[in-house]
């Protein structure tokens, strides 16, 4: 049971609900997350605001941004985290077997050279303390531009905050997600 309860959309005012529901429309249900967030609604704005500029068209794959979602919260083990992305995945195409496949993410032919380092960094990154190495940077460097690698610096601590925020809440995980994340029990390490 969440720490916080999250808020009734309509208890919001008409300005929160509006940003709600375009969330619900994007995510295909209201995350409570945000709704716990929408008692600071300076802080939810300026979270969707950073939200939209990191998934926003970009010269890194929105299927990489899924991937590095999911492993960073794998990897720091937030199971509200790990749903979302999982369903996240899942809703943007990637398939059941390479999400199922995350922690192989180093042997399975799911997952181009490109992949691999990059989950490697967030993995890595996700870690307390921060584990990524000067050499794991060097090879990242030889398949993304600079600008590619703060995207996927960016991806990885939006999902740090993440974790943190909805760990310690404790935040309810919605159906959609929770179902998406059963489809996956026991494959996390």
């Amino acid at each position: 049971m969440s720490r916080l309860s999250a808020l009734p959309i309509d208890s919001l005012p008409a300005e929160l609900q509006s940003i709600m529901a375009q969330g619900e429309n994007i995510m295909g249900f209201t995350p409570n997350d945000g709704l716990i967030m929408a008692r600071s609604p300076q802080m939810l704005n300026a979270f969707l605001a950073l939200v939209q500029s990191i998934y926003q068209p970009s010269e890194l794959d929105n299927d990489l941004k899924k991937l590095l979602g999911l492993m960073t919260s794998s990897a720091s083990g937030c199971q509200y985290c790990q749903a979302h992305t999982q369903y996240g995945a899942l809703k943007h195409g990637i398939t059941e077997q390479k999400i199922a496949a995350i922690w192989e993410y180093q042997s399975s032919e799911l997952f181009s050279p490109a992949e691999r380092e990059a989950l490697d960094v967030a993995r890595n990154a996700a870690l307390v303390p921060n584990a990524v190495t000067d050499e794991q940077f060097t090879r990242l460097k030889t398949y993304f531009s600079e600008v590619q690698i703060v995207e996927i610096v960016a991806v990885i601590s939006l999902f740090g905050f993440l974790n943190r925020w909805n760990a310690t809440f404790k935040t309810d995980i919605e159906a959609a997600p929770a179902m998406a994340s059963a489809k996956f029990a026991g494959n996390v390490e």
